[in-house]
């Protein structure tokens, strides 16, 4: 099927829910984003800042950018300008630079807190105790052009759908957790990103409110 015809059958399967559509087209060519594009669909995520910043240049500015991998404080300033939102904040210095390179471009950067949920070693992602942390603490609180939108969990890798349940369901739980003691007068803490092409079906049941589809859209991955 083609890159067009994915997407469809996607958006068909959402049908009328509230769930975006995230098209994640790291390491794909412009050609493949604009067919995607081609269709509607406006959201793209990106993992590397570099390739994020070609695309950008690249292609049509009401496409909005998620940077979806991990991202290192001094690359933000790159980004800065014109991302979206960063799914993927795993530490106070990572906020505060977020913060800094906002207020030089004069916006409000909307980020999720990446939350480590999956049971396999990974080096990125904040427990729950250090997400709460991180939340109560003054450094935090001196941010003000950054957004907390919400959180981003990575499921394990594993055919286990019960273990993959069991994640989502743990993160839409600490989602609901965080929503109640810190963000309840907040309508924009409202986002949930779990799911990818393996298990968005999953994520979807337990709540997502975006999934991260790569393969499902474009095929299987470009080799570089």
């Amino acid at each position: 099927m083609s890159i067009a015809a994915n997407i469809s059958a996607i958006k068909e399967e959402l049908g009328n829910s509230e769930v975006k559509l995230i098209a994640v087209s790291k390491t794909k060519p412009v050609e493949s984003i604009i067919e995607a594009y081609g269709t509607g669909q406006r959201i793209f995520g990106e993992n590397m800042v570099q390739e994020l910043v070609d695309k950008y240049e690249k292609l049509p500015k009401n496409i909005e950018w998620h940077l979806i991998g991990h991202l290192q404080s001094n690359k933000v300033k790159y980004i800065a300008p014109f991302i979206s939102m960063i799914h993927s904040v795993d530490s106070i210095k990572l906020l505060q630079e977020i913060n800094k390179q906002a207020v030089k471009n004069n916006r409000v950067i909307d980020c999720l807190l990446q939350i480590y949920i999956a049971d396999e070693d990974t080096k990125y992602g904040l427990d729950f105790s250090e997400a709460i942390e991180l939340l109560r603490s003054e450094e935090f609180a001196a941010l003000k052009n950054i957004r907390i939108r919400g959180v981003m969990g990575i499921a394990t890798l594993t055919d286990n759908q019960r273990m993959i349940r069991e994640e989502f369901y743990e993160l839409k739980t600490f989602f609901s957790g965080l929503k109640e003691t810190f963000f309840r007068r907040d309508s924009h803490f409202n986002e949930i990103s779990m799911g990818m092409s393996g298990d968005y079906k999953i994520a979807i049941e337990q709540g997502s409110t975006m999934i991260r589809l790569g393969s499902t859209l474009f095929g299987t991955r470009s080799k570089k």
